[in-house]
């Protein structure tokens, strides 16, 4: 049998459930679901989908032609207001995280896809993780991971996420800088790119400035860059980060290395908000995201866009398939 791809419903107060429910016309025989029966169930008939839903406890269970879900926690759809901050759907979230983890973990799904879940929610349930790279990165044992945002325009590695700005700018680290550019060369490689070419963003305004704005990229960010190109990279930088996602636009570079989080989400999700994937570089299992929020504003109204799913679940599939080429 084909293994699947395991989707997180994340938070079930949120647009999970309902981005969800809108893919299953095209993947409902290659996915399985680590969420809450009760409420897709719910969604399922108040917005008139019809599909069958099993529950099972094992990826081998699995049946064709309806939705398999793997519920570790029993939440029902009267347990919490939709919209809203809730501990036990921020406890319900890392258990469907937790769960699809070990089943990638051992080989029995293909990879992992997560829905979004709500940092305050998850910390509420008991789960104090700054967002779902730290959990992988703890359930997974995985020393070094990053964040890739990928859409079809830009592309973009972060050197640190879920941090403050003032412990982010700490992390610029020439050790770090080289890591996360490697895996970043790994993927483009991976996915078809010819002698990648990866643009290393500065810290600060104008890159610095040779100093008068800040000394970072020369102690940390031009080293690295001597380093990678040494390794045999195609590296271009420091970059002022004004001007170097443009540059990335316009086709100079395939891939830009962000030095904080909001440097290299702020671009993506301005130029495709919707068509994003987040891809979680270093780690044993494969994981892809959406690249948004769980929008309380509109959960429940079934309104929100399953496209970041979409491209997430395709993100997944690609990667496998390389996967499948290393380890036949």
């Amino acid at each position: 049998m084909k293994k699947r791809l395991g989707i997180t419903m994340g938070d079930p107060a949120g647009i999970g459930p309902e981005i969800i429910l809108k893919i299953m016309d095209v993947y409902l025989n290659d996915v399985i679901i680590y969420g809450s029966f009760d409420v897709l169930d719910h969604y399922s008939k108040e917005f008139g989908y019809g599909f069958l839903l099993n529950q099972i406890n094992d990826p081998d269970e699995a049946s064709d032609n309806r939705i398999n879900i793997i519920d570790p926690n029993t939440l029902k759809y009267t347990d919490f207001i939709t919209g809203n901050l809730s501990a036990a759907c921020g406890k319900s979230a890392y258990l469907y995280l937790e769960n699809a983890v070990k089943d990638a973990l051992h080989q029995k799904i293909r990879a992992v896809v997560t829905c979004p879940l709500n940092k305050e929610a998850l910390h509420m349930g008991g789960y104090n993780y700054a967002g779902h790279t730290e959990i992988l990165a703890a359930l997974t044992c995985a020393s070094g991971c990053a964040m890739l945002l990928w859409s079809d325009r830009l592309k973009t590695i972060h050197v640190s996420s879920h941090v403050s700005l003032a412990e982010a700018i700490r992390r610029v680290k020439k050790d770090r800088i080289v890591e996360v550019s490697l895996m970043a060369y790994d993927i483009l490689n991976k996915a078809g790119y010819d002698k990648p070419r990866i643009a290393i963003a500065g810290l600060n305004p104008h890159a610095g400035e040779n100093g008068l704005f800040g000394d970072e990229e020369i102690r940390e960010i031009i080293p690295a860059v001597s380093e990678l190109k040494e390794k045999g990279l195609n590296v271009f930088g420091p970059i002022p980060p004004d001007t170097v996602f443009l540059k990335c636009l316009k086709g100079e570079y395939d891939l830009v290395v962000a030095m904080y989080h909001d440097q290299g989400h702020i671009p993506l999700k301005l130029l495709d908000f919707d068509g994003g994937v987040n891809i979680t570089c270093g780690l044993p299992i494969i994981r892809t995201s959406v690249d948004h929020g769980t929008a309380f504003d509109i959960a429940g109204k079934n309104t929100a866009k399953p496209d970041s799913l979409i491209k997430a679940i395709e993100a997944a599939e690609m990667i496998s398939r390389i996967k499948d080429i290393e380890h036949p």
